[in-house]
């Protein structure tokens, strides 16, 4: 009986353990690992299966959140939807966005788990509380202070067809080495993460930009929703570089986050 529940329960279970951990593939273990404990596990009990197995998925990954010394990986894996009019698909609503992600990220273990399992699983405080050790009013202020730090990010704007505008232009100025149009398509304040690199201000993020132009004008560039906003993905020689995720709020860049780990790529691109 449980064979055939894990199975139906498999998506949603993951589900779980991309928001809890960030990585597909990290994901995939804890699913894994999870289903080695309910093959070992007495089942008789067991009155609600889905919710007995939403409990040992969340507990794996809770480990593996509390095991962590430094984040696995240095960006979320986003999900990618490739299309030749990407702006005209919608993130579906079981899909979390890069933003999202990354400020999940930034939560601890305990935060985390109680704000993903009851604000995007709908679990009772009542049976998170045994999870991370606490009662289920400290369970609720864990998720009420991660839910502060969700709604406190700065918005996006929502128009995918504005995005890939803005996108454009960037992509444009790029390739042409025009340092003053890719100043004027960021925001003052601009971010730019590329692994370990990491900087803000739009000048100095258009004056790293510009580099782009060194392989842009050879690589293949292939729009995609990334992580529920406009961005590409490139590919030199066929073989693919780096995934270039851009948030764009009140109409220009406020953000750029570069994949270019081939593990990371290779779990991510459809």
């Amino acid at each position: 009986m449980f064979t055939a529940q894990f199975e139906q329960e498999r998506p949603r279970l993951r589900a779980i353990a991309h928001r809890m951990l960030g990585s597909f593939a990290e994901a995939d273990d804890a699913v894994q690992d999870a289903w080695l404990r309910v093959d070992r596990a007495d089942t008789s009990g067991v009155d609600n299966p889905a919710a007995w197995l939403t409990t040992v998925v969340s507990r794996v990954c809770l480990n593996m959140l509390r095991d962590r010394r430094e984040h696995a990986h240095e960006m979320p894996d986003p999900v990618i939807e490739k299309s030749e009019e990407p702006e005209q698909r919608a993130v579906t609503s079981d899909q979390v966005g890069l933003a999202m992600l990354i400020v999940l990220d930034s939560l601890k273990p305990d935060e985390r788990l109680s704000f993903v399992l009851h604000d995007m699983f709908a679990v009772p405080f009542d049976d998170i509380a045994p999870l991370i050790e606490k009662t289920p009013a400290t369970a609720r202020q864990l998720a009420s202070r991660a839910r502060k730090r969700v709604q406190d990010r700065p918005a996006p704007d929502a128009d995918l067809a504005t995005q890939r505008e803005v996108v454009q232009a960037f992509l444009n100025a790029a390739r042409e080495g025009d340092l003053e149009g890719l100043v004027a398509v960021l925001h003052p304040d601009a971010l730019l993460r590329a692994g370990a690199l990491e900087v803000v201000g739009g000048r100095d993020v258009a004056g790293r930009a510009s580099l782009f132009r060194q392989y842009a004008t050879r690589a293949e560039i292939e729009f995609a929703v990334i992580g529920g906003e406009i961005g590409f993905i490139t590919r030199v020689g066929g073989r693919p570089f780096s995934v270039m995720a851009f948030t764009v709020r009140d109409g220009r860049i406020a953000a750029i986050h570069v994949i270019q780990d081939q593990r990371q790529l290779a779990s991510i691109i459809p």
